[in-house]
């Protein structure tokens, strides 16, 4: 069976770690059917060549399914996620790019979370693991993404 991501260790040679979007978090603590599996073994590839990195905004959007923080911590422990604050040059990033966003007829105002997401990899350096890596592509140009879709094009 071919790994998911193959050519993995030169993927990521360039990257400082690998931010987990929140998206994969929740697939993998929700047993999500459609998309657990590939969550979950994207995880362990990834973990195998690089640090997992996650920040506030993750870790907000994972704690939804949560009832307190000590369960939260249990499924996503410090010891297996660095925590990283959101860097100034993220937020400035993410504002200018969200304004493109809107600018070229973009519809959902709320999709700033993703875009600091985003933002953050881009002036980190860090690789972004996301299941869903449309706004992505678009608008963070640079930054390595692990998908689905990136998946499929290294097999």
């Amino acid at each position: 069976m071919k790994s998911l991501f193959d050519n993995l260790a030169a993927r990521l040679r360039e990257c400082r770690g690998v931010l987990v979007d929140s998206n994969v978090l929740i697939d993998v603590s929700n047993a999500n059917p459609e998309w657990g599996e590939w969550s979950s073994n994207a995880l362990i590839q990834v973990a195998e060549h690089s640090d997992l990195i996650i920040n506030p905004i993750i870790y907000a959007e994972v704690s939804v399914g949560f009832s307190t923080v000590e369960k939260l911590n249990a499924k996503i422990p410090p010891a297996a996620y660095i925590r990283e604050p959101l860097p100034w040059e993220g937020g400035f990033l993410a504002g200018k790019c969200y304004l493109a966003y809107r600018r070229r007829g973009g519809s959902k105002t709320t999709p700033l979370p993703d875009f600091y997401i985003g933002a953050h990899a881009a002036v980190e350096r860090l690789a972004l693991l996301t299941r869903d890596d449309s706004i992505y592509r678009i608008y963070f140009p640079t930054i390595e993404i692990l998908s689905p879709a990136s998946s499929r094009r290294a097999n």
